[in-house]
């Protein structure tokens, strides 16, 4: 479903911009949302019984500072 949401194949104007190849994740990164902020209690996570965290990786590779 992504690749039809973000197809990868095709060149969008912000890779010709700035000369990168990540201009498809921007998209699917921007429906699901810049981040999550869960408090520590006492050293643990304070998630539900149910709830667990992911970390998702969107971009092509790995930029400065990472």
């Amino acid at each position: 479903m992504l690749e039809r949401i973000a197809p990868s194949d095709i060149e969008f104007d912000h890779q010709k911009m700035w000369h990168d190849d990540n201009s498809h994740s921007h998209i699917p990164a921007s429906l699901v949302g810049p981040g999550l902020t869960v408090p520590f209690v006492d050293g643990t996570l304070t998630l539900g019984i149910w709830q667990q965290s992911v970390l998702v990786e969107m971009d092509t590779r790995a930029g400065k500072g990472r």
